[in-house]
């Protein structure tokens, strides 16, 4: 299966609109918003455990990284309500599940080869500072590599935020909206703009707080290739 597989071009979804289908675990469902593979696969996708659910013990071969949006999320290691920011380098393994249930946002096989960081942020625990020449965005640093830099930024109300993409990026909407391309972006919605874009966004009466990944998207294609002949996890 390939969606929006091509990172030469600007891709957006608005997951909120999306239909959930359903997942090897039963009362695990997800909306896909960027996919290279089957059942094994690159993948982003929105992510939702029914109470009670859960999956199997498996591992990462390719790494995971998480943002808990709604409920606690659970496995071996501990509770994660909303806000948890979670990295599981290539190699972890964990069996997840939500006793109450929960909604996250996933990343699945785009690891550096090289990042072995375990990575645990709890909600609200990354401070925000306020960016040089971006008077109305503040950043909440999550994690950075030499080929990432992930963090939310808060964007001021009825503002324009620019910013230059010269490797790429990725945003999802958390809270509040914005206009970009044509355009409104709302919660769950995602937006991945190519190497050498610039982001021209205007914000909504609210603001928005969203989630970004800037600088990684030269890696990807590459990436997709080490992830192992489909079988079933």
């Amino acid at each position: 299966m390939k969606l929006h597989a091509d990172l030469t071009v600007r891709a957006s979804v608005h997951a909120a609109g999306l239909a959930w289908l359903p997942s090897p675990a039963g009362g695990v469902d997800r909306r896909m918003l960027h996919r290279v593979g089957d059942e094994v696969a690159q993948a982003t996708s929105i992510v939702r455990y029914a109470p009670g659910s859960r999956f199997a013990p498996h591992t990462h071969g390719g790494g995971e990284e998480f943002l808990v949006l709604e409920g606690v999320f659970q496995d071996e290691s501990g509770d994660y309500p909303a806000g948890t920011y979670v990295r599981n380098p290539p190699g972890s393994r964990h069996a997840p599940g939500s006793q109450a249930g929960t909604t996250i946002f996933v990343k699945l096989w785009q690891f550096d080869p090289g990042d072995s960081a375990q990575v645990r942020i709890p909600a609200h625990a990354a401070a925000r500072v306020t960016e040089t020449g971006r008077h109305s965005v503040q950043v909440a640093p999550l994690h950075r590599t030499a080929h990432e830099d992930v963090r939310i930024e808060h964007w001021a109300p009825r503002q324009t935020i620019a910013l230059d993409l010269p490797l790429g990026g990725e945003f999802l909407v958390l809270d509040g909206s914005f206009t970009e391309g044509g355009e409104t972006f709302v919660p769950q919605s995602w937006l991945r703009l190519p190497s050498g874009a610039r982001l021209r966004a205007q914000t909504g009466d609210a603001g928005a707080r969203v989630w970004a990944k800037l600088g990684h998207l030269v890696h990807l294609e590459y990436l997709a290739t080490l992830v192992p002949a489909q079988h079933s996890q």
